[in-house]
């Protein structure tokens, strides 16, 4: 039988297909989607989706579909209230089923740490102060943020118009000599295939936020992801905090 993940993304995701190519053909995954959120600005839009009460409908729908574990899809919706924040949205998951919990923020953590990451410089495509919320959380998880790049986008809706290019140019801008990894942070981004090349380039782990959540949520079924060329592909685990477990 194949094991089975569930994914609640966020209501506006559109890199589904992009996420589908980290799973391998042995597992099985339901994605889902969050209500709608009203907002004003980029602060309001994650604050909103950072609400834990967002994810009991979602959570209920994959328990009932047979997840054995389910992740909260969203970088900054997960960062946006500190680690504290991030702990309640996974506590959310388990309150409503989920046998395991997990968020994109908790995982790239996991991940940075698992490829031996303390100093990193960060490419995200925030506003203020969302991009401040960012840093704090990353440096409350145990790291040293030495450079915090901003993709320069006039609005909040820019990040779909994101070409994978794009994503190449500010990273390799935006590296820093200090930085022993470096981190893509946002799930509307396309990574994939720049993953690999980024590395190569930079000599250093390149991880990505989609990447970061399969990589977490397929090590909590006993799995791997598949992503050639991609260095986190090549450690085992997945590395859910240990609350979460």
């Amino acid at each position: 039988m194949k094991p089975h993940v569930g994914v609640i993304a966020s209501y506006d995701f559109t890199r589904e297909a992009e996420l589908r190519r980290w799973f391998p053909p042995g597992v099985e995954h339901t994605l889902t989607f969050t209500e709608r959120v009203a907002y004003r600005d980029n602060l309001e839009l994650v604050s909103g989706l950072g609400s834990p009460d967002l994810l009991a409908e979602p959570t209920r729908t994959l328990v009932e579909r047979g997840a054995l574990a389910v992740a909260y899809l969203c970088t900054a919706c997960t960062f946006v209230d500190g680690v504290a924040g991030e702990r309640a949205l996974r506590k959310a998951m388990t309150d409503h089923g989920a046998p395991r919990a997990l968020t994109t923020s908790g995982a790239v953590t996991a991940a940075l740490h698992a490829v031996g990451a303390r100093r990193i410089a960060v490419v995200h495509p925030y506003q203020p102060p969302v991009d401040r919320r960012l840093s704090a959380y990353l440096e409350a998880s145990g790291f040293e943020v030495v450079a915090l790049t901003p993709l320069g986008l006039d609005a909040v809706d820019d990040v779909y118009e994101v070409e994978e290019q794009d994503v190449r140019d500010k990273v390799l801008a935006g590296d820093h000599p200090d930085a022993d990894a470096i981190f893509i942070s946002c799930t509307a981004l396309p990574t994939y295939d720049a993953l690999p090349h980024l590395e190569e380039r930079t000599g250093k782990p390149v991880i990505g936020a989609n990447q970061a959540t399969a990589w977490a949520l397929l090590g909590a079924v006993g799995e791997r992801v598949q992503g050639p060329g991609q260095r986190l592909v090549s450690v085992r685990g997945g590395g859910l905090p240990p609350s979460s477990v």
